[in-house]
């Protein structure tokens, strides 16, 4: 077991010195070797691989989402578009100039609905996607890897997204080298 650790640790510093140098700085041998051992049963590798196998879906969802609405904005805008021409060969002459004003209006009144709903949900699926995180930094805080707590720090995060990707790579030599 000590044999391990030890391989752990080799494999983990040597993963490190792929992390960008701002964040080498901030982490500790404390926090590798810890790292290290957390790693050694291989629970760490799937509590990862789940939450990003969960990410990938919940992206894939919103992505889909926005999708949807876009194409119903899509689908609005040919359909208004179509009333108006049809609106205009049926118009008579003297009438033009209003009826082309008003769907001026009514185009640009659908134009400004379509930004509002399409900003409502940019700002719904950012807030879904911080309530992933949270539920990340959660999940990996109660299974113990070192550096993982709930926090909005913008430098902690990019602490935590390294921490994540030497994770990765660390199972990833695990995996080629068979270890486990």
């Amino acid at each position: 077991m000590v044999e391990i650790v030890r391989r752990g640790d080799r494999q983990t510093v040597k993963s490190v010195r792929s992390v960008a140098c701002s964040c080498q700085q901030r982490l500790s041998y404390d926090i590798l070797s810890n790292l290290a051992l957390a790693l050694i049963d291989g629970t760490v590798f799937e509590i990862v691989q789940g939450l990003l196998e969960i990410q990938h879906l919940t992206e894939k969802n919103l992505y889909n989402q926005r999708l949807k609405l876009h194409s119903e904005h899509r689908a609005l805008k040919q359909e208004l578009l179509k009333k108006h021409k049809e609106a205009l060969q049926n118009c008579k002459t003297h009438n033009m100039a209003v009826l082309r004003a008003a769907q001026q209006r009514e185009l640009e009144t659908l134009e400004q609905r379509v930004k509002d709903e399409q900003r409502m949900m940019d700002e719904k699926i950012v807030l879904e996607l911080d309530q992933k995180v949270i539920d990340q930094q959660n999940t990996l805080e109660k299974a113990g890897v070192p550096g993982f707590y709930i926090t909005t720090n913008p430098q902690e995060l990019t602490l935590q997204m390294n921490l994540l990707e030497l994770i990765l790579k660390m199972q990833q030599k695990v995996t080629e080298s068979g270890i486990c």
